[in-house]
């Protein structure tokens, strides 16, 4: 049985990756082939196209970049024909795969989504291209099902890849000893600090936490650097504050963090399952959030308040992200009941999410639909 997967992100290339891990063990002569990267080759997966080519992120760098996406798109297409694979597996990645499916589908080809596009959050219009070009749908929060079978799909809801991911790297997570000495850090109580990953955002952001570092010098302020930035902009919103920066190692930050401060997004999410307090930062230029407020119709902004559909971390969105205010909720998190009440409601997050084995449970969920299971 051969499996075309199409991927375009790193996040996709590590659940890929584990998929693919997965359903070698239930149907270990199955062949793999697609667009990812390192992860999913260690795994065995042919790769014809790297993730790196495709990272094109904003609405002017898509612009800038529409020729090249199309011959990607082109690309694609050609190497699934030539494959002939037996089913392909799209993961998240929605504005080039919901492409994919459409032609796939017309090709005859059984087509397969693993973690579903945010439809209910914005681009509901997606829907029926969704029922038209997919066979079934994996989906990995909890209320994604009731969501996507009440408008006509075939869906499953596997559980969340990141207890998973998280559970793996705690296997070879370093010591709290070891961490602190890697990174020569005091015995001071660690606060991680996850300002996001574009420039925009840091500088909106950072010096807001900063201003709440120095206000606490008992505790250990950490920054986890993005992969694409160099020391030299950090530098440039830091100025006088020493603070330590760690690159390519956040998993082993939060897995020794005492609290954080954290930008919205799936970072959220991994800090609770890291079992981390923490306050939510979202802020953004004028134009752009009042244009996402009509656009996108959710609840919260965190994934943790999201899939627990109540107030389980506090939010400082946009006129609401003050020093004040930041600092405020800080320092509820490092003490006392808001904080015991975080890490209560972090287990039942777990429980809710479906527990350990999201890449299991896709793979008997894909071999039962391709009748390949040896």
């Amino acid at each position: 049985m051969k499996f075309f997967i199409v991927s375009g992100e790193a996040s996709g290339d590590l659940h890929g990756a584990n998929l693919v891990k997965s359903i070698k063990k239930i149907a270990p002569k199955s062949t793999f082939v697609g667009w990812g990267g390192d992860l999913m080759q260690e795994q065995g997966v042919l790769i014809k196209k790297h993730y790196k080519d495709l990272a094109f992120m904003g609405f002017l760098e898509v612009v800038k970049n529409i020729r090249t996406i199309f011959k990607n798109i082109k690309l694609c297409k050609q190497q699934i024909i030539e494959e002939q694979p037996d089913a392909i597996i799209f993961i998240d990645y929605p504005g080039f795969n919901l492409r994919m499916a459409k032609f796939a589908k017309k090709e005859k080809f059984k087509t397969l989504y693993y973690i579903s596009p945010t439809i209910w959050a914005w681009k509901e219009n997606r829907i029926e291209k969704i029922k038209r070009d997919v066979d079934k749908l994996f989906v990995i929060l909890p209320f994604e099902k009731q969501f996507y079978k009440e408008r006509g799909c075939d869906v499953e809801f596997v559980g969340h890849p990141l207890i998973d991911a998280i559970e793996d790297f705690r296997k070879r997570a370093l010591s709290k000893q070891n961490f602190l000495s890697k990174y020569n850090l005091t015995e001071d109580k660690v606060v991680a600090l996850l300002p996001g990953s574009r420039k925009q955002e840091i500088i909106k952001k950072l010096p807001k936490m900063l201003a709440v570092a120095g206000q606490h010098k008992n505790y250990q302020f950490v920054i986890a650097g993005a992969p694409g930035l160099n020391q030299s902009f950090y530098e440039s919103v830091l100025g006088d504050n020493p603070l330590k920066i760690i690159y390519n190692d956040t998993y082993n930050l939060l897995n020794n963090s005492y609290a954080a401060l954290v930008t919205s997004g799936t970072a959220t999410l991994e800090t609770a399952l890291f079992e981390v307090p923490q306050v939510v930062c979202y802020q953004t230029s004028s134009i752009s959030y009042h244009i996402a407020k009509r656009l996108v119709n959710i609840k919260y902004i965190s994934l943790v308040n999201l899939i627990l559909d109540r107030e389980v971390v506090t939010e400082l969105i946009q006129n609401d992200l003050t020093i004040e205010n930041l600092g405020t909720e800080f320092e509820l998190i490092i003490e006392g009941k808001s904080r015991q009440r975080q890490l209560e409601e972090y287990k039942k997050l777990i429980t809710v999410c479906g527990g350990t084995g999201a890449s299991r449970n896709t793979a008997k969920g894909i071999l039962a639909l391709t009748n390949s299971q040896t």
